[in-house]
């Protein structure tokens, strides 16, 4: 699925420059604001913030390497390796993708965004339209673009719902998970049957919210999006505190550098917490209020409490399958 997600890009990458008649500046494309936006945010400092949002909803789900370990071979390397390798493709070919997606921006920005122009205001879609009717007369090809785009997506989702299912799996394994006796069953392929159409039926309705108001959506997005990051966070900063001494590493590791990176991704996680909380328009109403911090705030006093009060008593850890 990465390696279709990557050709998919590959082909845009290569595709959308082309196709363009007329290219933004690279001064536009680099150091151009859009403080026209609508949203009554125009400081630049507040727009370079929230645009390094958009980054992280992309730059995320490279766990999954951790997820699927038990079923590769050499998990301690291929594990780590799969991790690295993913970051660092995410970043090169998302920056690509996103400089030359950015390089069709020839019209000002609110034209893109106007919900009257012939995309109904998707910016990306308008920019793919017009540079195709400008090439051939017709923007039958921006369709086909925002095929490619779909199709990526859905084998995004694909990988989601596959790493969802291994968490779901361990969890129930674990005893973690109300039913877990269900979940934790596999059929003769040792698939997680029950917890994979689980994971695809908590998709569906999620969903399902964005038809209904888009705020929810948007706020389940950053809630999802925030709250990996947190999970990433956490046994990074126990591992450079309270474990910086007891740590075993194993035979992937940084060395030296463990503990400088390990800060540093720390720090980069507060930051985006933050950031993600943020209102995201002014004046703030009730139709563009940012619920995130509200339901991250629940979900964590949820967990803490459910953890205080109940699971502490019975819950062991994770159960292992291998002799130390």
């Amino acid at each position: 699925m990465d390696g279709s997600c990557m050709l998919g890009i590959f082909v845009l990458v290569i595709l959308i420059p082309a196709v363009a008649k007329e290219r933004a500046s690279l001064e536009f494309i680099f150091t151009h604001f859009n403080t026209d936006n609508g949203m009554g945010i125009h400081a630049k400092a507040y727009i370079l913030a929230m645009g390094l949002l958009m980054s992280q909803y992309s730059l995320i789900g490279y766990d999954a390497s951790a997820h699927m370990t038990e079923e590769t071979k050499n998990a301690d390397r291929s594990g780590p390796t799969g991790l690295v390798t993913a970051v660092a493709l995410s970043s090169a070919f998302g920056w690509i993708f996103l400089v030359a997606l950015t390089s069709l921006m020839t019209e000002d920005i609110p034209s893109l965004l106007d919900p009257g122009n012939d995309a109904g205001g998707y910016a990306v879609a308008q920019a793919l339209h017009t540079a195709f009717r400008r090439r051939y007369g017709g923007g039958a090809g921006a369709l086909l673009c925002l095929g490619v785009v779909a199709v990526t997506t859905f084998l995004c989702g694909s990988g989601c719902i596959t790493t969802n299912s291994r968490m779901g799996y361990a969890f129930s394994r674990d005893g973690a998970m109300p039913f877990s006796r269900f979940w934790y069953r596999v059929n003769k392929q040792e698939v997680p049957f029950n917890v994979v159409w689980l994971s695809v039926a908590v998709a569906f309705v999620m969903e399902l919210t964005s038809l209904g108001s888009q705020v929810a959506f948007q706020a389940m997005l950053s809630v999802a999006t925030v709250g990996a990051y947190i999970a990433y966070g956490l046994p990074i900063f126990f591992r450079v505190t309270t474990a910086r001494r007891s740590f075993v590493p194993g035979p992937f590791h940084l060395g030296k550098y463990g503990l400088l990176v390990g800060w540093a991704a720390v720090a980069w996680v507060a930051l985006v917490t933050v950031l993600f909380s943020l209102p995201v328009a002014y004046p703030v109403a009730k139709d563009n209020f940012n619920y995130t911090p509200v339901f991250v705030g629940g979900v964590l006093l949820l967990s803490v409490g459910a953890w205080v009060l109940h699971a502490r008593f019975w819950f062991q850890g994770p159960i292992t399958n291998v002799d130390l």
